[in-house]
């Protein structure tokens, strides 16, 4: 296992985010430009799923190998549940709720890996812990007007902690193969077979031969500020693909090397944070005084969430409840 390093492993995180906050922009063109959400999904995870191939038989052909025993257990739930559940209970959420809703359920996610951590794997935090991430929560409302035409849809609501479920899940199961002590799958092994097993399962439900391929050639709108900016729709794609879900998807995993699962999930808090801003300067969004004030408190609440951690160095022995 690679020696814990929070610098490395922070920005991974922040490369991450980053990059799924720019795709959130990259793939509203695609959608507005006729590509149906479900077949978008289709799209990212399996063509994600062939690029990983070439960059494994390039690089690295022992990620080849299929895992066994915990380890295919452990790729296949986090295929299932990090990877295919969460898109479709993310696309299921958007579709019923608005969208600051949908967002402030999914990202309920930190505390569910905070609890897990507590609880379950008996990790010692501080108290300010659960006022940092109060804090992150309440200005996240603040930051995406949840309360702005918001109505209760069981099924939506159902499907927002659903994702929320599956985000937690994502780190969590991902951090039990690669991050743990006596991990056995390296990063690259362990993102292949899990989008294998995601684009298995949603190639079932929505087939990739269904997409329409003499769209890739139409020209389409970048939106908002470039609206007048036209490029063909296999470029926007690809952007998806490559920086929107392969360098994403890979960073985040490869941060649980050298930091935390609860560490990347308070950080990642700031993706919503950065889709507003974004919607602000490429859309014309509106983000008034409360939603900035609302991003501030993000920020405040990760900061103090993350000083909540105790230092290995102060364990010598497995942790235990504080």
């Amino acid at each position: 296992m690679p020696a814990r390093n929070p610098a490395l492993g922070v920005g991974l995180v922040v490369l991450g985010a980053t990059c799924f906050v720019v795709n959130a922009g990259v793939s509203r063109v695609a959608l507005r430009a006729g590509v149906d959400p479900a077949m978008l999904t289709t799209i990212r995870v399996t063509s994600t799923e062939v690029l990983l191939l070439a960059v494994a038989l390039l690089v690295r052909r022992s990620a080849l190998r299929p895992p066994r025993g915990r380890l295919l257990v452990l790729v296949f739930a986090h295929g299932l549940i990090g990877v295919a559940a969460l898109q479709w209970t993310y696309f299921v959420a958007i579709d019923r709720l608005p969208v600051g809703m949908a967002l402030l359920l999914e990202y309920q996610a930190p505390i569910i890996v905070a609890l897990w951590a507590w609880l379950v794997q008996r990790q010692r935090v501080r108290a300010r812990l659960w006022l940092g991430l109060g804090l992150a929560v309440v200005g996240l409302a603040a930051a995406t007007g949840v309360w702005e035409g918001a109505t209760f849809d069981t099924v939506g609501v159902i499907a927002g902690f659903g994702a929320a479920i599956c985000f937690a899940a994502y780190f969590l199961i991902g951090e039990a193969a690669v991050g743990g002590h006596g991990a056995e799958l390296d990063p690259l092994r362990m993102i292949l077979w899990s989008f294998a097993t995601a684009t298995v399962v949603i190639n079932l439900f929505e087939p990739i031969t269904g997409f329409d391929t003499g769209m890739l050639d139409d020209s389409v709108s970048l939106l908002g500020r470039f609206a007048d900016v036209h490029v063909p729709l296999w470029a926007v794609l690809g952007w998806i693909v490559v920086l929107g879900t392969v360098v994403p998807f890979f960073a985040e995993l490869l941060a649980l090397s050298f930091v935390t699962a609860t560490t990347v999930t308070q950080i990642a808090m700031l993706e919503p944070i950065g889709v507003a801003a974004l919607g602000w300067f490429w859309f014309g969004e509106s983000l008034g005084v409360i939603a900035v004030l609302g991003c501030f408190a993000v920020v405040a609440g990760i900061l103090l969430a993350q000083s909540a951690r105790i230092d290995q160095r102060e364990i010598a022995e497995p942790p235990l409840i504080t």
